[in-house]
């Protein structure tokens, strides 16, 4: 038997685990040729420590790091992967003395960054150049705030006025797929113009994440390995991958949810072509066992980050000889903690020894449970 394979059985969550014989034996043969100063640590982003031993989650302030959109829910380009809904949990503001005032309150209330969101209009910009000023005050009576921004398409006098205005991390979506462009995000743009914006971001002095969505095209892999040259050729401060999760979708453009192994894939050939560079898996992506395997080939793959990672990951990540750290992060700190972690590490709890993981709570499905009044 695998050697990984073994490993995964001796974890009592994972016990029940069915994965690919044949991707994990290629993930042991590339683990062992692989070299870099970004292969072989790992950091869960964890809302707390006590969540792996007994799958309670403790409570946690909601202003920590909250995302902030500046069109609240409207968004022009109406993508069928999303039709604006992830805009609807953010906060909305409407001006940029709105989001002073917001910002005034969030660092009263402990708050440690935020992420500024928005509506793109039908060229995939979305229009933070009225609020650049603002952004300039709050980042200059707050300099340790940090302040994410999730652009579109950024020229260079975009991402210029983005750097000048103090924002920590630029944000950005690479889409590899000419169809996934024009079908799913009805989009007159090229690949070259998400190539052209990401060379244009990593031009500056931010911080540059970009993210791939695994199965953006209706739960197909067709861009994503387009995509990871891309980064690759313009090599970013960190990478982030989610994948696809068709709830956002409409009934009459249905994504598929795509194949546990086919994600497990990617993760491998994006540890291997960047090894000097932090690669992150994202809160975003499907629950359930799809989850559960999902995360098992991120840690076997060595991805550096999992945010909530699944009850088991970190024995896992330790039997496989992985350098293995902790971050406690509340719920809303977690978009911030993806973006930032590739640099201070000092909130991170370094993990010596193997802990004990919970069985996988979909095991108990046939138990009957009783509400009380």
């Amino acid at each position: 038997m695998n050697p990984w394979l073994e490993s995964v059985a001796q974890v009592e969550a994972l016990e029940d685990l069915r994965l690919d014989e044949n991707l994990v034996a290629s993930m042991r043969e590339r683990w062992s040729g692989l070299s870099g100063s970004q292969v072989g640590r790992m950091n869960f982003y964890t809302p707390s420590f006590r969540h792996h031993e007994t799958s309670e989650l403790s409570t946690c302030g909601k202003n920590a790091f909250p995302a902030i959109s500046i069109t609240g829910g409207d968004c022009k380009l109406q993508c069928d992967h999303c039709k604006a809904k992830i805009l609807e949990p953010m906060i909305p503001v409407r001006s940029p003395e709105e989001l002073e005032r917001l910002v005034d309150g969030i660092v009263a209330d402990g708050g440690r960054g935020l992420l500024l969101s928005g509506g793109s209009d039908h060229q995939n910009v979305v229009h933070y150049e009225p609020y650049f000023p603002t952004v300039r005050r709050i980042k200059d009576r707050y300099p340790s705030l940090q302040i994410a921004m999730h652009t579109g398409i950024a020229t260079r006098d975009f991402a210029l006025g983005m750097e000048d205005a103090g924002v920590d991390v630029a944000m950005m979506d690479v889409i590899g797929a000419q169809d996934t462009i024009h079908q799913v995000y009805h989009l007159r743009r090229t690949v070259d113009d998400f190539e052209a914006a990401l060379e244009t971001l990593v031009n500056t002095r931010m911080k540059v994440v970009p993210h791939i969505v695994i199965g953006l095209h209706y739960g197909q892999l067709l861009g994503e390995w387009n995509a990871l040259e891309i980064v690759q050729r313009h090599l970013p401060s960190a990478l982030v991958l989610v994948v696809i999760m068709s709830q956002y979708a409409s009934q009459s453009r249905p994504f598929a949810t795509p194949p546990a192994e086919e994600v497990g894939q990617f993760f491998m050939d994006a540890r291997a072509a960047l090894t000097e560079t932090p690669v992150l898996l994202g809160c975003a992506r499907p629950s359930g066992v799809h989850r559960s395997m999902t995360d098992a080939y991120a840690v076997m793959a060595g991805l550096n980050g999992i945010a909530f990672p699944s009850d088991g990951m970190l024995a896992l990540a330790k039997r496989l000889d992985r350098e293995v750290f902790v971050t406690p992060s509340c719920c809303s700190m977690i978009v911030g903690e993806e973006v930032l972690a590739m640099g201070d590490h000092s909130d991170s709890i370094p993990l010596d020894h193997i802990p004990a993981a919970p069985k996988r709570q979909n095991r108990l499905r046939d138990i009957p449970i009783v509400l009380s009044a």
